[in-house]
C-alpha cells in the first residue's frame, strides 16, 4: 500500500486557434488590418469573440490584448472567457477531494476512474498533512486504512465465487467490485480528467483556492492557477498568492464573480 502526501496536476490540452479561418471571417466582413499582440490563443480567443459582438475590430483601444482582457474583468462580461478551454489530469488525490471538485458543474467537463472496472486491491491512499505529521493519529489511520482493504479483498473474492453462475468475466468482477467498493474510505486515491473554460476556472480558482476551502483542493487549485498563469497571464495574472499559516496557498483578485 503506497501512501500520497502530494497531489499531481498534468495539463494534457490547450486551446488552439485556426488563423486562417480568422482572416476569412475578417476578409469576408470588410476588416482590413486587425490583429491581436498576443501569440496565445487562450488569450486570443475570448478577445476575438468580445470584439465580434460590437464589431470593434476596425478601431481597437489601445494598450493590446492584457489591457482589452483586464477591462474584460473589470466589468464583468465574463461569457466571452468561456471560448478558452483546458484539460488536465489531476492524480494523487482522495475520494473526498472528487466528490468536491464534481460539485463545480458550469462549465466542467469529467472523467473519473471506475472502481467498478479498476481492481483497488491495490489501491492507493491520500493521508492528510494534519494526520501524517502525528505519530499517533498517523498510525490509528494506517490501521483503518490497511483494515479497510484487507475487507475490500475478502469481499471481492467472496463475491466473485458467489457471482461464479455468471459466464461473463467482466461482468462478474464489475459485480463484486461495485459491492465491494463499499467498505473502502475516502481516502483512496483517485485519478479524473478535467476539462473547463477559462470563466469556470477563475470560478473554481476564487473558492477552493481560498483559506475557508477545504486543504486537499485548496493544494490542487493552486497547482491550477500556477500552471493557468504561465499558460495565460492576461487571463489569471491579477491573482497574488499568499502563503497561510499550515504551508498552503490562497489567491486573491480585485475582479470577483467575472
Amino acid at each position: 500500500m503506497k501512501i500520497i502526501r502530494k497531489p499531481s496536476v498534468y495539463l494534457v490540452g490547450r486551446q488552439t486557434l485556426d488563423d486562417s479561418e480568422i482572416a476569412r471571417f475578417l476578409a469576408d466582413h470588410n476588416v482590413v488590418g486587425w490583429s491581436t499582440d498576443t501569440p496565445n490563443a487562450a488569450e486570443a480567443l475570448p478577445e476575438f469573440a468580445g470584439r465580434l459582438c460590437y464589431m470593434s475590430f476596425a478601431k481597437p483601444r489601445p494598450g493590446g490584448n492584457k489591457t482589452y482582457l483586464g477591462h474584460i474583468k473589470e466589468v464583468g462580461h465574463g461569457s466571452v472567457l468561456e471560448h478558452t478551454v483546458w484539460n488536465f489530469i489531476i492524480t494523487g488525490v482522495s475520494r473526498s477531494f472528487t466528490h468536491e471538485l464534481v460539485r463545480h458543474r458550469a462549465g466542467f467537463g469529467y472523467s473519473q476512474l471506475s472502481q467498478r472496472y479498476v481492481d483497488e486491491s491495490v489501491a492507493d491512499f491520500v493521508e492528510p498533512d494534519c494526520i501524517a505529521d502525528d505519530p499517533k493519529l498517523h498510525e490509528a489511520w494506517r490501521t483503518a486504512v490497511e483494515h479497510a482493504q484487507e475487507a475490500y479483498i475478502k469481499l471481492v473474492e467472496g463475491l466473485q465465487a458467489k457471482f461464479a453462475s455468471i459466464e461473463d468475466k467482466t461482468l462478474r468482477r464489475k459485480l463484486a467490485r461495485q459491492a465491494a467498493r463499499s467498505v473502502l474510505p475516502n481516502a483512496t486515491e483517485t485519478k479524473i480528467f478535467v476539462t473547463a473554460n477559462a470563466r469556470a476556472w477563475r470560478h473554481f480558482i476564487e473558492l477552493r483556492c481560498n483559506e475557508h476551502a477545504e486543504t486537499e483542493i485548496r493544494i490542487v487549485a493552486a497547482k491550477i492557477l500556477e500552471v493557468l498563469q504561465h499558460e495565460a497571464p492576461n487571463l489569471f495574472g491579477d491573482y497574488e498568492f499568499i502563503a497561510l499559516p499550515d504551508g498552503t496557498r490562497a489567491a486573491r483578485t480585485t475582479f470577483h464573480k467575472v
